[in-house]
């Protein structure tokens, strides 16, 4: 009998850092996490999408989302789950605050250790870092091969994956074995949206946090009657890591200083397509030292 394929999508409940404003940042220099909305990582939206074709050209395969943060990340496990996903697990304690992309690779790789997927999906980087690190940190800390960039999945067997990476220059396809770790590009297909009927079913779906925080809700009562709307939550003890290798102890990145920089048009100007609208914009631009 073939084996399910079990697929992790490493996700990221985020910042949106795509509209910063002038109280995006607190007088410490810190992210006013308060003044932007919370939102799902978009290049992990992009990861999420490429494990759900995984699962259509595998036949029988399941996917689920694996993120780390406070009780408020499930929001993005729930949106996981409205789009295709089967489930999810919430890594979350007081243990793995202020982790650098070092301790938050660490603190995965030990929660990965115990769901031992067949595939780890997981976007390239966060709009919040930018740095790229936690999907090739993962990899090695889990001793897997991994292919980076990828953009389409070409063909699915049981032993191997061959996976279209876009480079700089153009494109490369490659073959890597499973299991294994896979980072998606943005340029790869956007997540498809949320499906009506799967809000319905799994609106309700809770962590058991979130149920002993209101016992008594509807939300709560459904949740606990109905075993598919119950969202896994580990705590550290769960996934048994080394505690000095967790938060800001496991984390050598320290940010000195972080400037908020808001460009605001001061005037405009509307140009056409004209030779002598382009050769005034060449002559402003050069007096102004903008160019030149």
């Amino acid at each position: 009998m073939k084996k399910q394929l079990n697929i992790v999508v490493l996700a990221k409940q985020v910042p949106d850092t795509r509209n910063v404003g002038k109280d995006a940042m607190t007088p410490e220099g810190t992210v006013n996490r308060s003044a932007l909305p919370a939102i799902f990582n978009p290049e992990d939206l992009n990861a999420l999408e490429m494990a759900l074709r995984i699962k259509e050209l595998a036949g029988d395969a399941a996917v689920h989302v694996l993120t780390m943060g406070p009780a408020r990340a499930a929001d993005i496990i729930r949106d996981a789950m409205f789009r295709g996903a089967d489930g999810g697990y919430l890594l979350s304690g007081r243990e793995f605050a202020g982790s650098d992309t070092l301790a938050t690779s660490y603190a995965l790789s030990c929660a990965l250790r115990r769901i031992a997927p067949d595939l780890i999906v997981a976007g390239r980087q966060a709009i919040d870092g930018d740095t790229a690190q936690v999907g090739p940190q993962v990899a090695e800390k889990l001793g897997l091969p991994q292919v980076t960039y990828a953009e389409e999945v070409v063909k699915l067997d049981e032993n191997s994956i061959v996976v279209k990476r876009r480079l700089d220059h153009g494109t490369e396809t490659v073959e890597c074995p499973v299991p294994m770790v896979l980072t998606v590009n943005a340029s790869a297909p956007e997540c498809r949206p949320r499906n009506a009927r799967r809000v319905m079913k799994y609106k309700f779906a809770l962590t058991p946090s979130e149920m002993a925080a209101a016992p008594d809700s509807e939300a709560a009562r459904r949740a606990a009657a109905k075993e598919y709307l119950h969202i896994v939550e580990w705590s550290a003890a769960d996934v048994d890591p080394d505690p000095q290798q967790l938060g800001l102890a496991g984390s050598p990145t320290k940010v000195k200083k972080i400037e908020n920089v808001v460009f605001q048009a001061k005037e405009s100007k509307r140009l056409t397509a004209a030779d002598c609208d382009i050769s005034s914009l060449m002559v402003e631009l050069i007096a102004s030292h903008t160019l030149g």
